[in-house]
């Protein structure tokens, strides 16, 4: 993935939003449709006079100095390959996956193969490519590369479409498991201390607030208070783990969909996922508690312990109402194990 930068100056008598000063002055051959910009100031890609602006209300001036970072892909073939895919759903119209931790969802310059796209185009056939663009046929969401779990693609026009329009409305039911460091009770005066923390009935934790690219680091979200986008979660202690508890299993749920959602809510309460690299840090647990061997299995896992566990949604073209779950992979479950869960 390459990138340029377009720059300009906003013209005199700008309209009095920046996304449509954007729209009106972006020079014609940069290509930048409205939608497009749009999505590139909700990505932090966008400068005014040097500093990152997300909020498309912002004010414009006669003279900024605009500086609009886009990335453009490399030109790349998306192959058909044989890739055995655990397939939990499939009609007509869409199929449902249980992706396996380690595999991308769609390709890009650095993972041109080995993905779900890949494995799809050869399972469904060549009507999966013209559906939803060429080079991520199929895909309405993702879930990232290291998280296990459901994930849905659409083999129709009309299917993309329908489900696209529910991840965009929220509509769709999506709950995960995850282990965490901590166990983050209602009890807990540092948790109900953080700011956009509170606990609803049955100590359920909310995490309610604004999401954007990291300043510093394009591939981190951070939490953030202003000219982000507005982003929920949910989370309910399932089990408790070790003997003073260290650690807890949780059921995540999702009221919006952001990038990294789950582990950078639950890191900025203080509660990061075991194995997160990005957002977890690597935490020593209590040998007193869990034991050696449940102490080592933490500070060994490889990857974010996440895991798409139920998948809800609308059925785009019968109408009917499809909920799958699935089961928690072996790795997760060890964990657990050796943390002293059942």
């Amino acid at each position: 993935m390459t990138q340029q930068t377009v720059t300009f100056e906003l013209a005199e008598t700008p309209p009095a939003r920046l996304d449509k000063a954007l729209a009106r002055d972006v020079p014609p051959d940069a290509a930048l449709s409205r939608s497009r910009l749009a999505r590139l100031l909700a990505d932090g890609a966008v400068q005014v006079n040097g500093a990152v602006v997300t909020d498309p209300r912002a004010k414009p001036r006669e003279g900024d100095t605009v500086e609009i970072t886009v990335e453009i892909a490399d030109d790349y073939h998306v192959a058909a390959e044989d890739i055995p895919l655990d397939v939990v759903f499939e009609d007509d119209d869409l199929i449902v996956i249980n992706k396996p931790t380690g595999m991308v969802v769609h390709p890009a310059p650095g993972t041109p193969g080995g993905t779900l796209v890949n494995a799809l185009l050869h399972h469904c056939g060549e009507s999966l490519s013209g559906v939803g663009g060429e080079k991520r046929p199929g895909i309405v969401h993702r879930i990232d590369k290291e998280t296990s779990g459901l994930l849905v693609a659409a083999k129709t026009d009309r299917a993309h479409h329908g489900l696209a329009g529910q991840f965009e409305a929220h509509t769709v039911e999506r709950h995960y498991r995850a282990i965490c460091y901590g166990v983050p009770d209602s009890t807990d005066p540092r948790v109900r201390g953080v700011k956009g923390a509170s606990f609803e009935p049955g100590n359920i934790l909310k995490l309610q607030t604004q999401l954007a690219r990291h300043k510093h680091d394009r591939q981190k979200q951070q939490v953030v208070w202003h000219n982000g986008r507005h982003a929920v979660t949910r989370a309910r202690i399932v089990q408790a783990l070790g003997k003073t508890p260290v650690a807890a299993l949780l059921d995540c749920w999702l009221e919006t969909g952001r990038t990294h959602q789950i582990r950078v809510h639950l890191a900025h309460a203080g509660h990061g996922l075991i194995g997160d690299p990005t957002y977890g840090g690597r935490r020593k647990l209590s040998e007193k508690a869990v034991g050696e061997a449940g102490r080592e299995a933490a500070r060994v896992f490889p990857r974010q312990a996440l895991h798409a566990a139920t998948l809800g949604f609308e059925h785009p073209v019968s109408g009917d109402m499809l909920r799958f779950e699935a089961p928690m992979p072996d790795d997760m479950n060890d964990l657990i194990k050796a943390l002293g869960g059942a």
